[in-house]
């Protein structure tokens, strides 16, 4: 199937790599693909970047998105965990602008809070709102919630950029006029 629009999302780890693909037609968003990238079986920290890279880089070959949605790294109190996340998360994003795509970048908070209306939803939540957003039969729901945070990080970029754009209204009927002159008859 031909999609108008296709979004990666990309849900960084370094033990596990979640990754959603979003197609779009007509303002409507379906699954193309979701899965997980598991990494914990490479012992070096810089194999698995490497394998992240390569992967990454590989779903956009096969996909060809137009857009990446990446969830940000949130501030922990780990901060060499904290770091490998941003490298994974710097990799996932070089993969993708090796291929002039361009990417968004949101907070956990933002993601789940677009998908569920609360921020604080446990991934379950998400994963099951994600189920029911987009017809998703319960035998095809993945076994690792990083692959429904990477999808609702695409789907988050979705309703993001579908926003309409609303113009700073004029203070006056004059500022109107000068504005507009177009629209007086």
């Amino acid at each position: 199937m031909d999609f108008e629009r296709v979004i990666i999302g990309i849900d960084p780890g370094t033990n596990v790599m979640g990754y959603g693909i979003l197609g779009v037609n007509k303002k409507h968003p379906s699954v193309i693909a979701m899965g997980v990238l598991k990494l914990s079986r490479f012992e070096s920290h810089y194999l698995r970047l490497h394998r992240i890279y390569e992967r990454v880089a590989g779903l956009v070959n096969q996909y060809l998105p137009d857009e990446m949605a990446i969830e940000a790294p949130f501030y922990g109190k780990n901060v060499q965990s904290m770091l490998k996340l941003g490298r994974a998360q710097g990799v996932a994003m070089a993969a993708a602008l090796n291929h002039d795509i361009p990417i968004a970048e949101y907070a956990p908070l933002k993601i789940k809070q677009s998908i569920t209306g609360n921020g604080r939803a446990a991934k379950e939540q998400v994963a099951e709102m994600l189920r029911r957003i987009l017809n998703i039969p319960q035998d095809k729901m993945p076994e690792f919630l990083d692959a429904t945070d990477a999808l609702a990080a695409a789907l988050c970029h979705f309703y993001e950029s579908s926003k309409p754009v609303v113009e700073k209204g004029c203070r006056s009927w004059k500022e109107f006029i000068a504005k507009n002159p177009d629209k007086i008859k």
